[in-house]
């Protein structure tokens, strides 16, 4: 390393340096989110989880003994690449285990621990001023994790996707003796090997129906992070107590994120998605409306924001793993991730502009959050419906809907029935368009 590479206790006074540091942690999310991501598709849910968990623990308490400040961001740049894997690995796990109705539960749950990570972050920075003892109390409570290697499945549903039907088979009967309850045979010698080719990230943009969803994700995921990392980066810039805010950011986030389970069920996915950036994107225009002078009222405004923000961002990671197929979840999850991680690099960067004026960046991430709410409206709605497991499943599914459209506006309904039988479509699906038959506006509103 260069003799003039600084060494640690001459940078903590030195903004700029802070800002690259957190640059490459945001760097290191987003290689993370693309690297993880693909792996999880090819090796499995949980090897993932246990590889990234090793890494973030080895990582951030290597960092608390860093010599010099380049060897500090090369080691925050894999704590980020870390944390990227174990969120994408989890979400996925999460997603594939969890019944239909309880799916919310179990990704919105998890992510209020984030919320819970953040207060009790806040709490350490108070009281342990020495940054490398906070660098090892932050992250050396990983390795209290490891015993997830006796404890935690692989998903059942990927293991079938691999053509391994009889593990998944002994997971599930594992599940329902934990459960205390009994799965029938019949039902699960019906479970047949559907081995499919891992997806990469081409396919997410072969066919028009998955393209469509992967170019408006794209977008929500990089608006979310852009103006959630907007308001978090800026939580200085607010006039209060820094660490009383960074506490309260961090409290607000646990109502926000536990709202998401009412909205999600209430006015479904897609609602509860364009509903929180619409929120989000009317905060920060009215921010840029209040004078400086007054720190509390923009700090409220902040913090309604943040609720809008953590609440979208919830919202995301349910609705992007129900509306990729299990083949590429992972992959369009990573990418989506990918641009929410740039967007987090850019975010700082963004706030340099109001050296010009200082409504510029709130009017950004307004403006994009209004935005991000509008596409919404194109994607489809998921709520109470089955996973799909593979691309054509999927596009069936988006051709079916594209010929009730068009039969519905004829009102034409024998020619609706006939379609439907000659439509080609994965056998499972039949109950799926009995219903559309009988209640066609309620499944695929025009």
């Amino acid at each position: 390393l260069p003799e003039s590479c600084p060494p640690l206790p001459s940078v903590c006074d030195r903004k700029d340096l802070n800002d690259i540091s957190q640059s490459i942690y945001m760097a290191g999310l987003l290689v993370g989110a693309l690297v993880f991501g693909l792996l999880s598709d090819r090796f499995g849910r949980r090897h993932i989880t246990l590889l990234t968990l090793l890494l973030q623990g080895t990582s951030g308490v290597g960092a608390a003994f860093a010599p010099n400040f380049f060897v500090f961001i090369a080691l925050r740049f894999l704590v980020g690449t870390a944390v990227s894997g174990i969120t994408i690995a989890t979400l996925a796990l999460g997603t594939e285990w969890v019944g239909i109705s309880y799916r919310p539960h179990a990704i919105i749950i998890s992510h209020c621990c984030f919320a819970i990570g953040q207060m009790i972050l806040a709490g350490l920075a108070y009281g342990v001023r020495n940054w490398r003892l906070l660098q090892i109390a932050g992250s050396a409570p990983v390795f209290s994790l490891f015993f997830y290697i006796w404890v935690l499945p692989e998903s059942a549903r990927w293991l079938v996707t691999r053509g391994k039907t009889e593990e998944a088979k002994k997971l599930l009967q594992k599940a329902d003796a934990v459960n205390r309850r009994t799965i029938p045979e019949e039902l699960l010698d019906q479970l047949t090997s559907e081995k499919a080719k891992s997806g990469n990230i081409l396919d997410l943009f072969k066919k028009p129906n998955i393209r469509k969803m992967t170019l408006v994700m794209l977008y929500v995921w990089f608006v979310n992070s852009m103006v959630y990392y907007g308001l978090s980066l800026n939580v200085g810039d607010f006039g209060l107590d820094i660490y009383l805010t960074q506490f309260v950011f961090g409290a607000v986030e646990i109502p926000a994120r536990f709202s998401c389970i009412i909205f999600l069920q209430w006015i479904g996915r897609k609602n509860s998605q364009a509903s929180c950036l619409f929120l989000g994107g009317i905060v920060c225009l009215l921010i840029t409306a209040i004078p400086k002078g007054w720190p509390v009222v923009v700090t409220v405004l902040a913090v309604v924001g943040k609720f809008a923000l953590s609440a979208s961002f919830s919202t995301s990671y349910v609705y992007s793993a129900e509306l990729f197929p299990t083949v590429i979840r992972q992959v369009g999850v990573g990418l989506c991730s990918m641009s929410a991680r740039v967007a987090g690099i850019i975010s700082p960067l963004i706030g340099l502009l109001d050296e010009y004026h200082p409504a510029i960046s709130m009017a950004m991430f307004g403006g994009a959050a209004v935005m991000g709410g509008l596409l919404c409206l194109l994607l489809p709605e998921t709520r109470g419906k089955e996973l799909q497991d593979h691309m054509q499943m999927e596009e069936a599914v988006a051709s079916q809907r594209s010929v009730l459209v068009a039969c519905l506006h004829t009102r034409r309904p024998r020619l609706i029935e006939t379609r439907m039988h000659t439509t080609p479509l994965c056998g499972h699906l039949t109950p799926l368009l009995s219903k559309v038959l009988s209640d066609s506006d309620s499944m695929f509103p025009i």
